[in-house]
């Protein structure tokens, strides 16, 4: 990893503020889909060796994350995300605070206001962190507690999680043309579910082929990958007829997912057109949920998310620029 991809930590005491800076190599999109989505918070909130476990998340003005913090011991931290403000896609603000189990503020510790803002770079993605407090004693607690340290590690935990995941994906892929994908997470059988669909198709996988998480350089600044996700899928890619490609990953408890039918399958559209990318993204969330309205984005195409009426999730990407 090259020094500009270290976490930068500014601590302003006397203005009772932190601020973070730290580059992404990955899009603007695929960052702020990690800050926002529990099954991905979870893999890289917390730092090793605690980890992450969502209870409940409600992205939206008003919503909250409730999550604990859980160490080696199993022991439980709850903590509080109130989402106050979404600017999609260049910032979202929050409050953050301990709690309990059932989401009561714990008055003993201070609250944090966190601006997160996301800014496309040329390779990549620049997040700033603003973090302000109301008192002197509550900014030098959180710094004496080790925030830094722990923050740090879980930006690093995350840097490992998009360069792994989500390059792979941006290499594998083909641009500007027309097609259809399906991401897939299975709990712990990735390889041998492709093993088998290699088999029907009588294709083989592109790139490199099955990529695991023990095949992830190791770099300056990432956290070890731990032993027992070692032999664990990462990414593997099947063509299977009529261009059409399955992409899947693995996705077990121990990294913070919770599969269940419906959740555990994403089928993303790429249309040739701005037309078509609108005609289907319509007739799909019709009576069901939009997530994320169809709109040109600032990192290049033309994209929306929605989940259809049978709980099916659907993700439009199109690169046509007119």
């Amino acid at each position: 990893m090259s020094g500009n991809h270290q976490t930068q930590f500014d601590k302003d005491l006397p203005n009772k503020k932190l601020t973070v800076t730290r580059l992404f190599d990955a899009s603007p999109e695929d960052v702020w889909m990690a800050w926002t989505r529990s099954e991905l918070l979870d893999q890289w909130w917390a730092p090793k060796p605690w980890k992450t476990e969502t209870k409940s998340m409600d992205f939206r003005v008003g919503g909250c994350w409730h999550y604990a913090m859980v160490g080696p011991d199993q022991a439980k931290h709850w903590g509080r995300i109130d989402f106050e403000k979404i600017d999609f896609p260049n910032s979202f603000q929050v409050s953050n605070y301990f709690c309990d189990e059932d989401a009561k503020k714990n008055n003993e510790f201070p609250t944090m206001h966190w601006v997160n803002a996301f800014q496309p770079t040329e390779t990549g993605t620049q997040v700033i962190v603003e973090i302000s407090f109301t008192k002197d004693a509550d900014i030098r607690m959180i710094v004496e507690m080790g925030f830094e340290a722990g923050f740090t590690s879980a930006l690093g935990n995350l840097d490992q999680y998009l360069s792994a995941q989500f390059k792979l994906r941006n290499q594998l892929k083909t641009k500007g043309m027309s097609r259809v994908t399906t991401y897939l997470n299975f709990n712990g059988v990735t390889e041998k579910a492709f093993n088998f669909y290699k088999s029907v198709f009588g294709t083989e996988f592109n790139g490199k082929g099955i990529q695991r998480f023990g095949d992830i350089p190791a770099e300056a600044g990432h956290p070890p990958v731990a032993d027992n996700i070692k032999k664990m899928v990462l990414h593997v890619e099947l063509p299977i007829l009529g261009g059409h490609v399955l992409m899947a990953t693995d996705a077990p408890k121990e990294m913070g997912f919770d599969l269940n039918l419906g959740n555990n399958m994403h089928i993303c559209l790429e249309p040739a057109t701005k037309t078509e990318t609108k005609k289907l993204f319509d007739a799909l969330s019709k009576e069901g949920t939009i997530i994320m309205p169809l709109q040109d984005m600032f990192f290049g195409s033309y994209f929306g998310q929605c989940v259809d009426q049978y709980g099916i999730n659907w993700m439009f990407n199109c690169l046509e620029k007119n």
